[in-house]
């Protein structure tokens, strides 16, 4: 079967960073794989909150076929490669394409718990307003509190609403979280559901509250329970700074994103990003900058180096070729493009 042929016939998304509805030919799930959280909710308005990024990212063969493994097992998608390769891009270019609404980005450090992603709630702004309601009225309590007032759900907590279509979530370097936060997440992953404890104890435990986009109005929670109803897509990048366990990466889908391997294929991200910039009237790219891809590609054996280096080095040496000899431009793209690494890179067929 040719590719085109395929592409018709079972992927949403291609890669074409062309608007489309195709999300809504996506098959029901597997049978294990079913959510019934609701009332459904729509996908809130808006792009994916970072257009340039959206419409200029590049998607190789490997990540359209896992993207879309992904959003049919509705399983996360956990993406390796060096930095600079679109990890985190290639989030905002499935959102993009299949109108998903804002993509919800949770940045990951060492000190983040599941809890940072499912919800925030603040007891002691809570206790404040109460005490001046009981001060002002002076009775016993605080008529007309609301407990949605001081809860705000967070990235993962908001992408498991019960959304009709998936939010697309961007957990950002889970690399670098706490050892246990991958195990954790797994069980979030795997009831697509989790619950408020705040709201669960209290007899009335329905309440609305904030979500962490703000795109949309406050969503009621019932009986203290969040569950998801289209599973959100889940792009998990990492830099390869850490090992994963075995039952975590048995439950993700994976793809690890290559550098550019040619230069024809960093001159095409080149004009992607730069090229109204920065090329000429019939669309070429002047001798010194692509001089400047050449030096890139040269040095990316010496080191890690990274796409978006090149990209500052083009933009910086573009303005300075207008008042700076040749050879001091030169200069500054090197400097723009230190190694990132000193190790030197392998090869693929290493």
């Amino acid at each position: 079967m040719s590719d085109t042929a395929e592409s018709s016939n079972w992927r949403i998304y291609s890669g074409s960073r062309v608007p489309h509805d195709g999300i809504d030919r996506l098959p029901a799930p597997p049978p294990w794989r079913t959510f019934s959280g609701g009332p459904a909710l729509p996908t809130p308005p808006g792009d994916s909150g970072n257009p340039h990024a959206a419409v200029s990212y590049r998607p190789g063969e490997d990540a359209i076929r896992q993207v879309n493994a992904a959003l049919y097992l509705r399983r996360p998608l956990l993406v390796t490669g060096a930095p600079g390769t679109g990890k985190s891009s290639l989030a905002y270019a499935v959102a993009h394409e299949l109108g998903l609404g804002k993509v919800l980005h949770w940045p990951i450090t060492s000190r983040v718990t599941l809890r940072d992603g499912l919800y925030e709630y603040d007891p002691l702004t809570r206790l404040y307003a109460a005490g001046r309601a009981r001060g002002e009225d002076g009775a016993g309590g605080s008529p007309g509190e609301d407990i949605g007032d001081y809860l705000r759900l967070g990235p993962l907590g908001t992408a498991l609403l019960p959304y009709e279509r998936p939010r697309v979530l961007l957990v950002d370097e889970i690399d670098k979280s706490d050892i246990d936060l991958p195990n954790d997440l797994l069980t979030i992953f795997e009831k697509g559901a989790y619950e408020i404890v705040e709201l669960a104890r209290r007899a009335e435990s329905t309440a609305r509250v904030m979500t962490a986009d703000s795109t949309t109005d406050r969503v009621e929670i019932r009986d203290g329970t969040v569950s998801c109803r289209a599973f959100p897509l889940v792009v998990m990048t990492s830099n390869g700074e850490r090992e994963f366990p075995p039952a975590f990466l048995r439950r993700c889908v994976t793809v690890d994103l290559k550098q550019p391997a040619s230069v024809e294929e960093l001159t095409a991200i080149v004009r992607e990003h730069l090229g109204p910039m920065v090329a000429g009237e019939e669309g070429e790219l002047p001798p010194a900058i692509r001089e400047i891809i050449d030096r890139f590609f040269e040095r990316r054996s010496g080191g890690l180096l990274a796409n978006d280096q090149l990209l500052n080095a083009i933009y910086m040496c573009h303005h300075a070729s207008f008042s700076e000899p040749p050879e001091t431009v030169r200069k500054l793209a090197d400097q723009v493009m230190p190694f990132l690494s000193s190790e030197a890179t392998r090869s693929d067929g290493d």
